[in-house]
């Protein structure tokens, strides 16, 4: 097939430390050239792609400092994409709504991957009005708010099978973090589950400009602590390490997380996950095999304790078999040939419903 990829332009395609959409739409990318299909990236010009490159600006918005109005080259790609409409047999977006008035008008199938969360009561009319335009969640949970749209199928994220080193015995005797410091990925829960193990915790974060003030006022006086090690962003080689020497990984979410690509990260390096069950969490995490799922920081210092009893190399079979950037094409190839009319080749099986969250007491 020839298809396009829209991706945002504020990382580059992959992202060199923190970054999510645009980490998903590389990895797709690359397994979509690898199996023979002709694919055209548009993304911001420091991208990496084996795909041909349409730069919707001249690097990542974030890292341009010259940047003041990022909505704008989102504007003027999305319109060089309707100009090379017919160069595609699909387009596939990860820009969330911002092409709808675009590709209502435009003549080639298309789809929209939605990468963020969709409980913003704003949101409600734009699915409302645009309740024709076919849309793809990450999680079975992300839909819920959203239940008039026109789902068209659930994809989780997948990862290839070489990015991750798997590790049977980790070397360290340490917790991890990551993501952004913000309200909603509580990572002062984090701290205290690792004071009440007594156990050191890294934290390899992001800090927002608009978490800035959250991070003076709340988190930085936690780090004045022997036990809590600020790393800032981790990417490559250093991800890897970070993540599969840890003992467990904690995600104390606070919110309706639409995936969280950072826990089968941890599990393809063989490392569980202590999680809340917010979000897509009981969706991706098997309770009792790849991690544990808990309600509060007194629950989720008794899962360091039992931690140890997982096993590792389940993590990383769970993980071979459900999230795995292979899976991951095929569940799209299968969605995008029904939407331009073809039938679609035998192809692996399409994701587990949700598990049931069982309480740790």
């Amino acid at each position: 097939m020839r298809i396009a990829q829209v991706a945002p332009l504020y990382e580059s395609v992959p992202p060199h430390n923190y970054g999510g959409t645009e980490r998903v739409v590389s990895y797709l990318t690359e397994e979509l050239v690898r199996l023979g299909h002709e694919v055209t990236l548009f993304a911001s010009g420091d991208s990496a792609t084996s795909a041909r490159l349409v730069a919707g600006s001249k690097r990542s918005l974030r890292t341009d400092k010259s940047s003041v109005d990022k909505m704008a080259p989102h504007l003027v790609m999305l319109e060089e994409v309707l100009r090379r409409v017919r160069e595609f047999d699909l387009v596939h977006f990860h820009v969330d709504y911002l092409h709808f008035p675009f590709s209502r008008r435009l003549a080639c199938p298309h789809l929209t991957t939605l990468h963020g969360r969709l409980d913003i009561p704003e949101l409600l009319p734009v699915y409302q009005e645009y309740g024709d335009m076919p849309v793809v969640s990450i999680s079975h949970s992300q839909r819920q708010p959203q239940p008039h749209a026109k789902w068209v199928g659930t994809v989780y994220h997948g990862l290839p099978e070489a990015l991750h080193t798997f590790r049977a015995q980790p070397r360290g005797d340490y917790l991890a973090f990551i993501g952004r410091i913000s309200p909603e990925k509580r990572v002062d829960r984090a701290i205290a589950i690792a004071k009440q193990v007594g156990m050191k915790l890294k934290i390899a974060a992001k800090i927002d400009r608009a978490d800035r003030a959250y991070y003076k006022r709340e988190i930085e006086p936690l780090f004045d602590d022997s036990q809590v090690e600020f790393l800032g962003e981790q990417g490559g080689a250093a991800k890897d390490d970070f993540l599969g020497n840890a003992r467990a990984l904690l995600f104390p979410i606070d919110w309706p997380e639409p995936f969280g690509l950072v826990m089968i990260e941890a599990m393809a390096c063989g490392t569980p996950v202590i999680a809340w069950p917010n979000g897509s969490v009981p969706e991706v995490i098997d309770d009792g095999v790849t991690g544990i799922v808990v309600d509060n920081v007194d629950a989720a210092a008794k899962a360091v304790r039992r931690v140890g009893l997982l096993s590792r190399r389940t993590c990383r079979e769970v993980f071979l078999k459900r999230f795995t950037d292979r899976r991951m094409a095929a569940d799209y190839l299968r969605i995008y040939h029904k939407l331009a009319g073809r039938r679609a080749p035998s192809l692996i099986a399409v994701n587990h419903p949700p598990k049931r969250f069982v309480r740790v007491t």
